[in-house]
C-alpha cells in the first residue's frame, strides 16, 4: 500500500482511499483466477500453463532487476510467483545473464520467459532452462546484420522444439521490422505491424512450429484494440498476448490498460495478458494484482467503457468503484438498475452506470442510456444528450421511464 498525504491508505489497484488501511491483494488466491469466454484459439503450452483453445487468461509480468544480479532476480521472481504470476519474463541481452538465467531457473518452479532482446542465439543457452522464448522482429536486424531474419529465427525455433518452449512474437509499435515501416505512410504505425505479425507466424507454420503466440503492443490502448482485433480477423487460430506497453505509473497505467483489455477480453481476444506499470521493484507484484482485478471485473461486467458485446439482449455495465466515486450510493445503484431492468433483458439496448464526475459523462457518450453519478444527484445521459439531474432516490423512476419510451419507439419502427 501506498501512504496518501492526508493519512490514507491508497491502493493503487482499485485507486480507492481506505481510512482504515484495507489490505491489498497479494497471495495468488487473493483474486481469483476467472473464467471468460475465449476466441477458439489453438492450445500453446507454456511450462504448467496452456493459454489459448479456451483456457482461462494467463497473467505475466516482467522482472526488473538486473538478471545478472541472480539473488535478487531469483527474489522477484518469487514474489511475482507468489502474487499469482502464471508467467514471468526475464531479458537477457548478453551471455552473463544467459547464465544468470540458469541460476535463477533451478531456484524457482514459475513458468519463466526469456525475452533474447537482440541476441538471438542466446537462446542456445537459455531454452533448457525456461518455457518460452520472446523475440522482437524488429531486433533481429541489429545483431548479425548480414545474415536473414528467417535464419535466425529457424535457429530460435530449433532451440524450442528441443526444448519444449513455447515462442512469443513481440511486435512493438516503437521497435518495427524497418521493412515493413518503408512499405506504409507514416501516419500509419499499424499496418507495418500487422504485417510483420503475419509474416512471421506464416514463416513458423512453415517450419511446422505452432507452439506460439503473438502480441501487438503499443502505448495507445486504441491503437492495442485496433492492431489485435485486425490481427485476430486474419488469424483467428494464433493466441494472444495483450498489453499496453509503456502505460505509465499507477493509476493512470492501469485505467489505460483496462480500456484496452475490456474492448478485446470482453469478446473474446486475448488469452494473456500483462499489465505494464512503472513501479518500484519491491511493487512489481501490482502488477499481477492490477491484471487479476481487471479480469475479475470484466467478467462481472465492471468497466470503465462502454464495451459492445455483440449481444441482442440488454447490456448493462458499471465501473469499477475507484477514489473519484463520491457517492458510495454508486454500488447499490448500479445494483439497482440490473435489478429494475430485469423485464427488459430481451430488448438490445446498452445502460451505462459510472461513479464520477471526471470520466462519467464522457464515459456514457456510446450507451443508449447513461447514468453518472454526483454527490447528492445523478446525470440521466440518452447518448451524449443530457436529460437531466435527479436525485437518488428519483433516479430509478426516471431510467425506466426512458428506457420504455426506448424499446416502445425501437418496436414501433421493427
Amino acid at each position: 500500500m501506498l501512504e496518501c498525504p492526508d493519512g490514507d491508505d491508497y491502493n493503487p489497484i482499485t485507486m480507492r482511499r481506505h481510512r482504515f488501511g484495507v489490505p491489498t491483494f497479494r497471495s495468488r488466491q487473493a483474486i481469483p483466477i476467472v473464467q471468460l469466454p475465449r476466441n477458439p484459439t489453438r492450445p500453446v503450452t507454456i511450462g504448467s500453463v496452456t493459454i489459448g483453445n479456451g483456457s482461462p487468461v494467463a497473467v505475466q509480468s516482467m522482472t526488473a532487476t538486473s538478471t545478472r544480479d541472480v539473488a535478487a532476480t531469483s527474489a522477484q521472481v518469487r514474489d511475482l510467483h507468489d502474487s499469482g504470476a502464471d508467467v514471468v519474463r526475464i531479458a537477457v541481452d548478453s551471455t552473463a545473464d544467459a547464465k544468470a538465467v540458469v541460476d535463477i531457473a533451478s531456484e524457482t518452479d514459475a513458468n519463466l520467459a526469456v525475452d533474447l532482446q537482440e541476441n538471438y542465439r542466446l537462446s542456445e543457452i537459455v531454452a533448457p532452462h525456461v518455457a518460452k522464448l520472446r523475440y522482437n522482429p524488429g531486433h533481429l536486424y541489429h545483431h548479425e546484420r548480414e545474415k536473414p531474419w528467417q535464419e535466425k529465427v529457424r535457429g530460435i525455433v530449433e532451440q524450442a522444439a528441443s526444448h519444449d518452449c513455447a515462442i512469443r512474437v513481440g511486435v512493438n509499435c516503437g521497435s518495427v521490422d524497418p521493412d515493413k515501416i518503408e512499405r506504409y505512410s507514416r501516419d500509419d504505425s499499424i499496418s507495418p505491424m500487422l504485417d510483420s505479425a503475419w509474416e512471421h507466424c506464416e514463416f513458423l507454420d512453415s517450419l511446422d512450429f505452432t507452439n506460439y503466440c503473438v502480441s501487438l503492443k503499443d502505448s495507445d490502448p486504441q491503437k492495442v484494440i485496433e492492431v489485435n482485433r485486425r490481427f485476430a480477423e486474419q488469424r483467428p487460430d494464433v493466441p494472444l498476448h495483450l498489453g499496453v506497453t509503456e502505460a505509465g505509473l499507477p493509476p493512470d497505467g492501469v485505467i489505460k490498460t483496462r480500456i484496452a483489455f475490456e474492448q478485446l477480453v470482453s469478446q473474446g481476444l486475448g488469452d494473456t495478458i500483462r499489465v505494464s506499470l512503472t513501479v518500484p521493484n519491491d511493487r512489481k507484484s501490482e502488477e499481477i494484482v492490477a491484471g487479476r482485478q481487471i479480469l475479475a471485473d470484466i467478467a462481472a461486467g465492471r468497466v470503465r467503457t462502454v464495451v459492445d458485446f455483440g449481444l441482442d439482449t440488454l447490456n448493462i455495465i458499471s465501473c469499477p468503484s475507484c477514489s473519484r466515486v463520491e457517492n458510495e450510493a454508486f454500488v447499490e445503484l448500479a445494483e439497482q438498475v440490473r435489478e429494475m431492468t430485469e423485464y427488459a433483458r430481451e430488448h438490445a439496448l446498452t445502460i451505462a452506470v459510472m461513479g464520477c464526475r471526471v470520466n462519467g459523462p464522457g464515459e456514457t457518450d456510446d450507451a443508449d442510456l447513461g447514468l453518472w453519478c454526483a454527490p447528492n444527484f445523478v446525470n440521466l445521459k440518452q447518448g451524449e444528450k443530457t436529460l437531466g439531474a435527479f436525485p437518488y432516490d428519483e433516479i430509478l423512476d426516471k431510467l425506466k421511464q426512458e428506457l420504455d419510451r426506448l424499446i416502445a419507439e425501437r418496436s414501433a419502427v421493427s
